[in-house]
């Protein structure tokens, strides 16, 4: 799945242009590199995004390509200190 699907499905940003906008602007990384948006995310991948002065950390649990918005946060495991 792509990365900027995989962030909307997962409700880490809510639309997929401001997931492929954060892509192209570099503030998206998976394992410490700087990816695009068709980055093809895999499970266990560490993406990080920084929104201004946050950074939010996430280990990559499951891919699924429709999830509820209850299960949504269970696609991921949140790493942010």
């Amino acid at each position: 799945m792509r990365i900027d699907k995989y962030l909307k499905v997962s409700r880490i940003i809510k639309r997929r242009t401001v997931a492929n906008e954060a892509c192209d602007a570099g503030r998206v990384l998976v394992n410490g590199n700087v990816v695009k948006a068709s980055y093809d995310v895999k499970v266990d991948d560490i993406i990080e995004i920084q929104f201004g002065q946050r950074t939010v950390k996430v280990k990559v649990l499951n891919l699924n390509e429709t999830v509820k918005k209850e299960a949504a946060a269970e696609m991921y495991e949140d790493l942010s200190v």
